[in-house]
C-alpha cells in the first residue's frame, strides 16, 4: 500500500481547490464581460486542452502502463491500461448522457459569454437553469477533482500543470452558472456563490476518492485509476474545451492555443526530467 506524507496530501488537496476556483473566476468575468477579449479566452481554453491531451497521452498513460506492467506483466499490464483508459472515457461520457442537454452546460447551446439571455429575464426558468447547470458542473467536477489529486500525488509539478489546465476549463462553466442566476435574481452575490460552490466539487471529489481508495492504494489500483484519469482528461478536452474555445473565438486561435499548450507542457516535462 502506498503511503503519502502530510505535505504531499495537503498540496494535492490544495491544487484541487485551486482548480475549482476557476468557476468563481468565470462568474466574475461574466459580470464584466465587456472588459475581456473572447479570443484570449479561446486561446486559453485551447492551451488548456493542449496541456491536458499531451499530459494524458504522453505522461499519465505511460505512468499507468509502467505501474500495471510492473504488477501484472508486460502484456496483461498493457491490456489493463488500455481498458482503464477507455473506462475513464466511458464514465465521463455516461455522466454527460445522464444529464439533460438543456441543463448540461457542456452541450453547446450558443456562446456562453453572450450577455443577452434567450429567455425573458423575469422567466423563473432562468433560476432553474442556473441551479441545474451548477449541479451538472458539480457532477462533472468530481472525477476532475480526482484527476488533479491523483496527478499531484504522483508528481507535484504534473499536478500543478493539470490544476491550471482544469482551472482554465472551469472559467466558462462559471459563466454558464452565474449568468442565468444573475438575470433571474439580479444578485451578483447569489450568482457568484452558486457558481463557486459548483467548482468546490473538485476537492470534494478528491476527498471522497482518496478515502474510498486509500486502503487499496497499490501499483494495480494506482495504475488503473491513473489510466482512467487519462481517458477522462482526453474526453474533457475533445468534448468540452475545444468546442467551447471555438465558440469564443476563431478556429485557428483555438488550434494555436492547443499546439502552444502541448509545446509548453513538453518543454516543462523535458526540463524537469
Amino acid at each position: 500500500m502506498y503511503e503519502f506524507s502530510t505535505s504531499t496530501l495537503l498540496l494535492a488537496f490544495g491544487l484541487t481547490v485551486f482548480a475549482g476556483l476557476g468557476t468563481g473566476v468565470g462568474s466574475l468575468m461574466s459580470f464584466f464581460h465587456k472588459k475581456f477579449n473572447p479570443k484570449f479566452l479561446a486561446a486559453a481554453l485551447g492551451f488548456s486542452a493542449g496541456v491536458m491531451i499531451y499530459v494524458a497521452l504522453i505522461e499519465i498513460f505511460m505512468k499507468a502502463k509502467d505501474s500495471l506492467e510492473g504488477a501484472l506483466g508486460a502484456k496483461n499490464g498493457y491490456w489493463v491500461t488500455t481498458a482503464a483508459f477507455f473506462a475513464g472515457i466511458a464514465l465521463i461520457a455516461i455522466i454527460d448522457k445522464l444529464i439533460p442537454d438543456y441543463e448540461n452546460p457542456h452541450e453547446m447551446q450558443g456562446r456562453p459569454c453572450d450577455p443577452k439571455p434567450a429567455l425573458d429575464p423575469n422567466d423563473p426558468r432562468l433560476m432553474r437553469m442556473g441551479f441545474f447547470s451548477a449541479l451538472a458542473i458539480a457532477i462533472h467536477n468530481f472525477p476532475e477533482g480526482l484527476a488533479t489529486f491523483m496527478a499531484a500525488l504522483s508528481d507535484p509539478s504534473l499536478g500543478i500543470s493539470i490544476a491550471v489546465a482544469i482551472a482554465i476549463h472551469n472559467i466558462p462553466e462559471g459563466v454558464a452558472v452565474s449568468a442565468p442566476v444573475y438575470f433571474a435574481t439580479k444578485s451578483r452575490k447569489k450568482a457568484f456563490w452558486l457558481s463557486l460552490l459548483s467548482g468546490m466539487a473538485e476537492p470534494v471529489g478528491a476527498f471522497i476518492g482518496y478515502f474510498l481508495l486509500r486502503r487499496w492504494f497499490n501499483d494495480i489500483t494506482f495504475g488503473f485509476v491513473f489510466a482512467a484519469v487519462a481517458g477522462i482528461m482526453v474526453y474533457i478536452s475533445l468534448d468540452e474545451l475545444l468546442p467551447t474555445a471555438e465558440e469564443y473565438g476563431e478556429h485557428h486561435v483555438a488550434i494555436t492555443g492547443v499546439i502552444a499548450g502541448m509545446a509548453v507542457m513538453a518543454l516543462s516535462l523535458v526540463m524537469l526530467s
